[in-house]
């Protein structure tokens, strides 16, 4: 009885761990938003130049709101800032995930549809397809061009004795022009540092940090043959700390594994939850009529 009771102490310790937000930039794993929950993201992605490139910081909002327990959808808000140069709005997208299965199984498959209204100045590398972002023209010249895009993508992640494996297998069709299909990757295994609660009140103890890794790129298109020769890929070790109980941040040094592309990226992020919003306001809107 008593081993029982420690493997499900066990078991709700890590399930809470996991809890918390994902320390993933780019990899998606199987953890959707709680229903009537919100969750609002802040990020950056800062290019570091090679020769021939710039510097430049691409902010980045996310607005998340699990819509059901199966289904959270997401609201993009992008710009893009380069020294030398200029500061530039570069689009938005909507992006919504659904489970096919009710219950948590060794493998979680996760459907992934995205609509993407951006222009070619749009360097947050949220993902990579292809042969990755310009990172050598002017503002003035992407801006210019806008795409209307399609991005679907084939999450599968389960979680196993506190690591969590995830993989994504991305496809991209840019809808405004005569383009074949490009594809990407992403790929991810992360841990809480403890898998037991500490019992003290502290933020810096062990169990509110996630640390993994990541590697992520582009796999070519249709009209190359499906290959991944001059393409951008990039190995990050990840962090998130929990440093609230609604509110973590996170950070990923990502560096270049081809000569493509910027050679480091550092990416940093901040996200806050407020957690049932969906009741509040359907008691709010309710109790008015």
């Amino acid at each position: 009885m008593k081993k029982a009771l420690v493997i499900l102490f066990l078991f709700a310790t890590l399930g809470s761990v996991w809890g918390q937000e994902s320390p993933y930039f780019v990899t998606y794993d199987h953890h959707l938003e709680e229903p009537g929950n919100l969750e609002i993201e802040i990020y950056t992605t800062s290019g570091i130049p090679r020769s021939g490139q710039v510097a430049y910081v691409a902010p980045y909002m996310e607005i998340e709101y699990g819509m059901t327990g199966r289904w959270t959808s997401e609201l993009y808000l992008e710009g893009q800032g380069t020294v030398g140069d200029s500061a530039v709005f570069t689009g938005w997208r909507l992006e919504n995930r659904f489970r096919p299965l009710k219950r948590e199984h060794w493998i979680n498959p996760v459907l992934y549809l995205e609509y993407e209204r951006t222009s070619e100045a749009s360097r947050i590398q949220k993902e990579i397809v292809g042969g990755g972002p310009d990172v050598s023209s002017p503002n003035s010249d992407l801006q210019a061009t806008k795409n209307h895009e399609l991005e679907m993508k084939l999450i599968l992640s389960g979680t196993m004795h506190g690591w969590n494996i995830a993989g994504n297998f991305i496809t991209e069709k840019n809808l405004s022009e005569s383009e074949g299909f490009e594809f990407g990757y992403a790929f991810g295994v992360a841990r809480p540092l403890a898998s037991l609660a500490s019992g003290n009140s502290c933020r810096f103890c062990r169990e509110n940090f996630l640390a993994g890794i990541e590697v992520y790129g582009g796999l070519g298109s249709t009209e190359d043959g499906f290959s991944p020769h001059n393409t951008v890929h990039y190995l990050a070790p990840v962090v998130s700390w929990q440093i609230s109980d609604n509110g973590s941040v996170r950070f990923s040094p990502s560096f270049a594994l081809t000569h493509e592309g910027s050679p480091v990226l550092f990416r940093f992020g901040y996200s806050y939850e407020v957690r049932g919003l969906g009741n509040k306001l359907a008691r709010l809107f309710g109790g008015r009529r």
